[in-house]
């Protein structure tokens, strides 16, 4: 049973910079990139890495989609009270 994730995010404002980011990176963009010039989170300086969360840490949709990935994978937009997220899952444990 998965415990914990490592994730990476790029948090924008509205549902359509989510897509159109999406589709960037999904046609070979890198992640990382575009957080750092992208993202409003404080993270997206550090390539939008969160590092390691277990569950209760996040907020619930965010930990939902992050928890239902695989390593490597990237989510579609996910909206929380914050914004849309993009979330990329790095790492398992």
């Amino acid at each position: 049973m998965t415990t914990a994730v490592r994730a990476s995010h790029i948090l924008v404002k509205t549902e359509e910079e989510a897509k159109n980011l999406y589709d960037e990176i999904k046609n070979g963009a890198s992640f990382a990139k575009i957080a750092e010039e992208k993202s409003l989170c404080p993270s997206g300086q550090n390539g939008g890495d969160l590092g390691f969360f277990g569950k209760g840490m996040m907020v619930k949709p965010f930990e939902d989609a992050a928890f239902a990935l695989e390593v490597g994978e990237l989510s579609q937009p996910v909206q929380t009270q914050f914004g849309w997220h993009l979330i990329q899952l790095t790492d398992k444990n």
